[in-house]
């Protein structure tokens, strides 16, 4: 893989982290047209610069990670019941990553076969789409202020995560879909996916460099490529910084309608091509 290659494949990555559209479609889609061949390295290189996606989140809502949840001392609560209040919003995260950390262990092997299937991530796209036209009207929940995530919405929003190890699906569109079903408005909804995010993408990381790391070659290919993936971490960060100031801001005035209509565009072009024996493959 070129640098010109990370770089686009980067671009895609911070664009379309925490839009409904399936970044790992996109990068499939776009692997696929530059004629990127499909290796040990290039399919961790895709998981691995999440990483900068998952900063961009941080940096963004640091007062979210970093300000702890005011309470009343240890003495007054109990140190356990004043641990758990304390860090309220890291343990309803760590319910939510529950589901796809089990189920992502389980299914890592089909997973990994779905991700070279072009045609599947064509029709999640459009079956998305078709999904994202309907769901203002579905679930309008026009709350206003922030929303309190209970546990057992966490959990639930947990499962609705999982849909997404469908490559085409988007972790972005599952998780916020899952939020609305669970009463919390568009912007709501969508910003706990993006905190969602960074512990399960986190772990999707840390668990292909570690498989990379461990292989037999993996390691020597980490070093061959450690500057074309610091500069795919790097350039994933920028984009996805620009992409959820936009993406919060549109679906809070708009709505998810023309993220509906960009998936069933794009999806429908790609099974035209391959219906045509347009050789559309990760080689």
């Amino acid at each position: 893989m070129s640098i010109i290659e990370a770089i686009i494949i980067a671009i895609v990555e911070g664009l379309t982290e925490f839009l409904p559209v399936s970044s790992t479609g996109h990068m499939i889609i776009a692997q696929s047209l530059l004629g990127i061949e499909s290796n040990e390295f290039v399919k961790a290189f895709t998981v691995i610069i999440q990483f900068g996606a998952i900063l961009s989140v941080i940096v963004l809502y640091w007062k979210r990670f970093f300000q702890l949840k005011e309470t009343p001392s240890k003495d007054k609560l109990g140190f356990i019941k004043y641990f758990l209040i304390k860090f309220e919003f890291y343990w309803k995260l760590l319910v939510a990553f529950i589901p796809a950390a089990v189920l992502g262990l389980i299914f890592s092997d089909k997973i990994d076969e779905l991700l070279e299937n072009v045609t599947v991530v064509a029709v999640m796209l459009v079956l998305g789409g078709v999904l994202m036209l309907f769901v203002d009207k579905l679930f309008n929940n026009p709350v206003e202020g922030e929303q309190e995530v209970t546990y057992k919405n966490a959990f639930i929003i947990g499962f609705f995560q999982c849909i997404a190890m469908i490559p085409g699906v988007s972790r972005s569109m599952a998780t916020i879909v899952g939020g609305m079903t669970r009463g919390l408005s568009r912007k709501n909804a969508a910003e706990f996916s993006f905190f969602l995010a960074v512990p399960t993408m986190a772990a999707a990381t840390g668990y292909k460099l570690l498989k990379l790391i461990t292989s037999d070659t993996g390691f020597g290919l980490l070093q061959e490529n450690i500057g074309v993936l610091i500069i795919g971490n790097v350039v994933a960060f920028v984009v996805a910084l620009l992409a959820i100031k936009f993406f919060i801001g549109f679906v809070t005035k708009y709505g998810f309608k023309l993220f509906g209509w960009y998936r069933i565009i794009v999806g429908g072009i790609i099974l035209i091509l391959l219906f045509s024996g347009y050789e559309l493959t990760i080689i």
